[in-house]
Parts: structure tokens; sequence; C-alpha cells
């Protein structure tokens, strides 16, 4: 009877990582189709596995006079992501929450900046899940 829970758990956990998985390349395509072929990606992918109202914070520098998108995606549909950039004072510098839920934004600074990104799932849409931001630069 052990034998049967080993192999239940084992095939329980199987899944749970194949569907992880599956999710998190639909998120990737669905972020990459707006970055593609104008931008370039920074290389880097800001992700999190989010419940409820939980918040991600990630961290980053915006260099002068590059031309910048972010871009905020998770599963399939789209303005399920709600994200929102400040600058090192805590001064609100944008929110696509003000734009519709807009999955990018296309900005430029005239100096560089150390910025923090908040992004959040829009609970009357999703409960649960992973987002993904992109951030690319036009060369």
């Amino acid at each position: 009877m052990k034998r049967y829970y080993i192999i239940f758990l084992f095939l329980f956990i199987s899944g749970l990582s194949f569907t992880a998985s599956a999710q998190s390349d639909v998120t990737l395509k669905n972020c990459t189709k707006y970055l593609e072929p104008n931008f370039i990606s920074d290389g880097q992918q800001y992700k999190a596995l989010l419940s409820g109202a939980e918040v991600a914070e990630f961290h980053t520098t915006f260099y002068a006079n590059n031309y910048y998108r972010i871009v905020g995606a998770t599963g399939k549909e789209e303005k399920n992501v709600i994200f929102s950039i400040y600058d090192e004072e805590n001064h609100l510098l944008f929110s696509n929450k003000d734009h519709q839920n807009s999955p990018y934004w296309d900005f430029q600074f005239d100096h560089s900046i150390n910025c923090t990104i908040e992004a959040k799932l829009n609970q009357k849409e999703v409960s649960s899940g992973f987002i993904l931001l992109l951030i690319g630069f036009r060369q």
C-alpha cells in the first residue's frame, strides 16, 4: 500500500512541475511578442509566483537616453499584471493600472536612475500564478 502512495506522490509532483513549466513558457511567449523585433532584452527575466495580494519587487537601473520597453504578463491572458515603477525616493513614475493594465510601456530617462518595479496580479481576473517582466531597449 505504501508503494502506491509513493507512486501517486511522484505522479502528482511531476504533474505540477509540467503545469508550472507550461505556464512559464506561455508567459514568456506572451512577453517576447511585445519586444521583438524592435527591442533587445536586457537578458534578465524578472519573475515571481504570486498568490492573492502578494507583490513582487525588482530592482534595476535605467541608463540615460536609452529608449526602454517594459513588458508584463501572466499566462495566456493579457492585462492581468499590474506593474508600477518607483524612483529611489519611492515616487511613482508610472503604473500601467492608470492605462487599463497595458501589457507594456515605452519610456526614456534623461539621466540614469535606479528604480524599483513592483508587480502584482489583477485580482479581479487571476488569484494566483507566475508573473514575468521583461525589459528591453532599442539599439
